[in-house]
């Protein structure tokens, strides 16, 4: 139940930033790719707990969703990195979540309040078979919560 409860959380996540953000996806190809960020105290302690998300004061989720069908996650490697306007970097090391037909892509990452950061993304559907690679890139202002 919990993880439904997260599923629901995170697919929805785009959806409340619908009025700050003009885009909620990139079309490439046949995929969908479906991106959000969001401060990590939006999610639930217990559900955080469950599927090993540190909550805390600068810390956030990136979510990558890949569909080539609606609510038919494909599975995919995805890579990245954020980037604060110094063009300091981090890694993003991205964990899959399945649950049902649901699959997206978590990964963590740290920010100061206001911070205005850069996303680069590189997915890869079908886990890189045939080896097609989409590069997208999309800000985000990160606030303290």
């Amino acid at each position: 139940m919990k993880r439904i409860i997260l599923v629901a959380v995170l697919l929805a996540m785009p959806l409340m930033g619908l009025a700050f953000e003009e885009q909620l996806y990139k079309q490439h190809g046949n995929y969908k790719i479906f991106f959000s960020a969001f401060n990590s105290s939006f999610i639930d302690p217990n559900i955080a707990v469950t599927n090993n998300i540190v909550r805390g004061k600068g810390k956030g989720i990136v979510n990558i969703a890949v569909m080539e069908t609606l609510a038919v996650g494909t599975p995919s490697t995805v890579s990245g990195r954020v980037f604060n306007i110094l063009q300091q970097s981090q890694s993003l090391e991205f964990v899959a979540i399945k649950e049902e037909q649901a699959l997206y892509y978590l990964a963590p990452f740290e920010f100061e309040n206001e911070d205005y950061l850069t996303f680069k993304i590189t997915v890869k559907p079908n886990n890189g078979k045939p080896s097609y690679a989409y590069d997208f890139k999309f800000q985000k202002k990160m606030y303290h919560d």
